[in-house]
């Protein structure tokens, strides 16, 4: 029996090790790759220093796909990625409502050159290579989204708001040249402003210590919101330590120039909960389930 159970278990290992597929066709752009053997896994699956930067594909049973896909970034400050509870729990999920969920191992860990535009990069990346692979997936092109928590709804609202913009390492295969825009983008307690409003650990992690004032204007994405901005769903609670006023300030821009904005506030609930808020913040996966129902009613 024991045999058994562990032959079982190594084909399971094989099977996950197997699922990460690489971002890049080559070196990833931005920063040196660092040694194998740096990536760090902790005891509750956070992973951090980052190696190679991949992506993980859950989908829906084929009876039950609708066609949209979720670009999952999992939070952890730009330094550390919550995988699990903040990324394959969502991708699950998503997979009961016959959506594709997408989770994105960015790169993120300190003292390994990760600050801006680094994690953005893979995150374009991700966008366009579910596009590449829509017919492959039973994905249709115009229902990618992104969904990111806390650092990773910041880099969700990113890909939400800065998807014009360019840069020279964008030049890989003609994956890159396919476009980064989200069609609809799902913020749960996001770091959005740069700002003292924002979380000092997001903004040292990807913009320096001592980041010029550009730039953290360029990274606080409630100043980077146009019309063309996809619609948004945003979660927060009063009580959060990432400040609610984070999603007050994304909702507020939102409504200025006229995107669509679900905003979803509760009196408490705290940081870090993924799926599992408590008391009368247990209800908002419900509340995101009506939201996307609401994208494809066809």
């Amino acid at each position: 029996m024991r045999k058994t159970l562990l032959i079982a278990f190594l084909g399971t290992t094989s099977l996950l090790q197997a699922d990460w597929t690489k971002l890049w066709p080559s070196a990833a752009p931005g920063a040196p790759q660092p040694p194998t053997g740096t990536e760090t896994t902790n005891d509750r699956g956070h992973k951090g220093m980052i190696e190679v930067p991949q992506y993980w594909v859950h989908l829906p049973p084929e009876g039950k796909a609708n066609g949209a896909a979720a670009v999952i970034f999992p939070g952890g400050g730009y330094r550390i990625l919550a995988m699990e509870h903040e990324g394959h729990a969502y991708a699950k999920w998503l997979n009961e409502r016959g959506i594709a969920g997408i989770v994105v191992k960015y790169r993120v860990g300190t003292g390994l050159g990760y600050q801006y535009p680094v994690p953005f990069l893979d995150a374009r990346r991700a966008i366009r290579t579910v596009r590449a692979n829509a017919t492959k997936w039973n994905i249709k092109p115009d229902r990618i989204g992104v969904m990111g928590s806390s650092a990773g709804g910041h880099l969700a609202s990113l890909c939400a708001t800065r998807f014009e913009d360019t840069f020279p390492e964008e030049t890989a295969d003609t994956t890159d040249k396919l476009s980064a825009r989200p069609d609809f983008a799902i913020l749960c307690y996001p770091v959005i402003t740069m700002s003292a409003t924002g979380h000092s650990g997001s903004r040292k992690n990807l913009a320096g210590e001592n980041a010029p004032p550009e730039l953290l204007k360029k990274l606080s994405t409630e100043k980077a919101i146009t019309k063309d901005t996809p619609p948004v769903f945003l979660l927060t609670t009063s009580d959060d330590g990432v400040d609610c006023r984070n999603s007050l300030l994304f909702a507020t821009a939102c409504k200025e120039n006229k995107v669509p904005v679900s905003l979803h506030m509760f009196e408490k609930g705290g940081h870090g909960y993924g799926l599992k808020g408590k008391g009368p913040l247990a209800v908002w996966p419900d509340l995101l389930d009506a939201w996307l129902a609401e994208r494809w009613k066809d």
